[in-house]
């Protein structure tokens, strides 16, 4: 199943998307701009999905919106989480702060107020904030039964769905303050979408992360060679921590990011980033 939220005729909705991407059908939901997280927790507490309210629309006419619009609370961020994006970042500026193992996963926050949608606009920040802007390609878990201290035996029965974001940073913001969470959450830099699929029909853990910016393929990667797999992410953040339906943690991104080319290469002006993961579909997005 897929859920989303999107705007049509002046007004928000939400609901599902066919199995071929192509039709989207409202839900009966009370208050529509929260996106999907209504229907999260209703099937998360064992209730149906609302019935069916509105017209049934082809996709390419109505305006897709991020499935978790304003998620419940900032979203759970994994670093350095793929073998060969850590072995590019070694010979960045950050190789004296890189250990040579990571006992744990890098686990930081990104602010919920930067989310937009999957074809929305990303603003890039004057100069004088941050000139060294890049994307980051990212499977993104969306919690639906809650729990704290979860075994990684049972992490699974944990997931409702995924979608796709891109953890937009500031490089020069991320390492002049170290904490990442300043340089990850300027307004519009996680784009997210475009939709959400449940985990019935797609295993995170077994499938294809890409990246292209302006045409050019720049990231391409499987998840299954994440350095910490996804039940070992969902015991770490709920250490403690009691994790909520529609809570998000965005898994890391593979090798290709624009502070590892060298030179490095900063998004500017004009530039698109297209994001695409296999079972899931496509985010594309431009900065202005």
């Amino acid at each position: 199943m897929r859920l989303a939220s999107w705007n049509w005729g002046g007004r928000d909705h939400v609901g599902t998307i066919s199995p071929d991407g192509r039709e989207a059908t409202p839900l009966g939901v009370r208050d529509p701009s929260l996106g999907a997280l209504p229907l999260i927790r209703a099937l998360a507490a064992g209730e149906p999905l609302p019935l069916p309210s509105g017209t049934r629309l082809p996709v390419e006419v109505i305006t897709l919106r991020a499935p978790l619009p304003r998620p419940l609370r900032s979203l759970f961020c994994v670093g350095r989480n793929y073998r060969a994006h850590a072995a590019e970042l070694a010979g960045s500026v950050f190789r004296a702060a890189m250990p040579e193992t990571d006992p744990w996963p890098i686990v930081f926050g990104k602010l919920g107020e930067c989310v937009v949608g999957p074809h929305d606009a990303v603003r890039l920040p004057s100069p004088a904030a941050s000139i060294q802007i890049d994307y980051e390609s990212e499977l993104a878990v969306v919690i639906g039964r809650g729990g704290r201290d979860i075994l990684p035996a049972h992490a699974m029965d944990h997931v409702f769905g995924y979608t796709v974001v891109n953890d937009v940073t500031a490089r020069d913001v991320q390492m002049r303050h170290q904490q990442w969470d300043l340089g990850k959450s300027f307004d519009t830099f996680c784009p997210m979408g475009p939709w959400i699929v449940t985990a019935d029909e797609l295993d995170g853990r077994a499938t294809r992360v890409r990246g292209w910016v302006n045409g050019a393929l720049r990231q391409d990667g499987q998840t299954r060679d994440m350095i910490f797999d996804i039940p070992t992410l969902i015991e770490t953040c709920s250490r403690g921590i009691t994790l909520y339906p529609g809570d998000v943690i965005a898994t890391g991104t593979p090798s290709g990011v624009g502070m590892g080319l060298k030179p490095p290469q900063w998004l500017r002006s004009g530039d698109v980033v297209r994001i695409e993961i296999d079972g899931l579909g496509v985010i594309e997005n431009r900065f202005e």
